[in-house]
């Protein structure tokens, strides 16, 4: 008798984690059979986005399509102009998404899927090349393509075989591979990345030192031969209150830095005339310093490896033109 579908399995935590092992273990081979067909189709694929004016139109059904929307988001997060066709809805007007001067680029384990092999004739027909993910170029779909990445034959892997798996890890892999790449090609640099990913951790991790400084009116600086009690002043009175003041000279170089923790040394030493003393005599001379144009998250690597709070920024001349404190990274979570 057939086991009802509300009977639950004797419970055999051992045998599930050796089903696992073996799962990831042939995952791991159809993943490596990869690295044999990367060739000069896989430079044409990256070649013809690289050249093109438009967008890359990617397009899959079922697992396939999943798997065509992750590639899509990729390309687009890295630089290359990129939507998503649902094969079924491109012939119920959809089709018109599909513009000169793009690329489409059609997901197809076997090759032979109906949904996507409808368009390859209108698409063609109106000048649009066509790129394939697909288990071989003798598929329907590998013969109507400009350029084909072939995945060989790959057996899906768990019980019985039957559920896309294996496949679609091959399909995910190398359509990071092609939008990596191409991503290389644009010479797509971290400031790009945080151009089009403004929000969240990674939007965080990318901010640039310009972007949290205290500047302007909010950056507490004096010259040498002012006095600590000025010094005092000027760090209580400077809007943000950073807790340091910058010591520079007439033409505004760095040559120093007072902090709230340099005060509390000199007054624990119990110095007789303390707050009429040069601030040029009791500042830390040569301080560590980072430029506006140098991520945060670098400036506070620098913070915490010297055990400081506070880093003044200089311009290219070693002009001091801000000062970053350990709060402003911990108020954009980057600390």
């Amino acid at each position: 008798m057939d086991r009802s579908p509300t009977d639950k399995p004797a419970r055999d935590e051992q045998k599930w984690i050796q089903s696992a092992l073996r799962i990831l273990e042939d995952e791991a081979k159809a993943l490596a059979s990869l690295q044999g067909r990367i060739g000069a189709e896989f430079a044409g694929v990256v070649s013809g986005i690289l050249e093109m004016n438009g967008r890359v139109v990617l397009t899959g059904m079922g697992k396939a399509g999943l798997i065509a929307q992750k590639i899509s988001a990729t390309l687009a997060s890295t630089g290359t102009p990129s939507i998503y066709l649902h094969p079924a809805e491109a012939v119920h007007g959809d089709l018109g998404r599909v513009m000169e001067g793009d690329l489409l680029f059609a997901l197809s384990k076997s090759g032979e899927t109906d949904e996507v092999l409808r368009l390859l004739p209108i698409v063609k027909a109106a000048g649009v090349p066509v790129l394939a993910m697909t288990e071989s170029r003798n598929s329907t779909l590998g013969q109507l393509s400009d350029h084909v990445l072939e995945i060989g034959k790959i057996d899906e892997v768990g019980p019985h075989g039957l559920a896309p798996s294996a496949s679609t890890l091959v399909m995910l892999a190398l359509g990071d591979a092609v939008a990596l790449v191409v991503q290389e090609g644009r010479n797509f640099g971290p400031e790009d990345f945080a151009r089009f990913h403004p929000s969240g951790a990674l939007g965080r991790q990318l901010m640039k030192v310009s972007e949290l400084m205290g500047r302007g009116e909010e950056l507490p600086a004096i010259t040498a031969d002012r006095s600590v009690l000025d010094a005092l002043v000027t760090m209580t009175e400077t809007p943000g209150k950073r807790g340091a003041v910058v010591v520079v000279d007439e033409e505004g170089f760095l040559h120093g830095i007072f902090t709230d923790g340099d005060l509390r040394r000199c007054l624990q030493q119990k110095r007789e005339g303390f707050f009429e003393a040069r601030i040029g005599d009791v500042m830390t001379e040569h301080p560590k310093s980072i430029t506006q144009d140098r991520l945060a998250a670098e400036a506070f690597r620098i913070l915490q490896k010297n055990q400081i709070d506070q880093l003044p920024v200089l311009d290219q001349e070693g002009k001091a033109i801000g000062l970053i404190d350990v709060q402003d990274l911990w108020d954009f979570r980057l600390a």
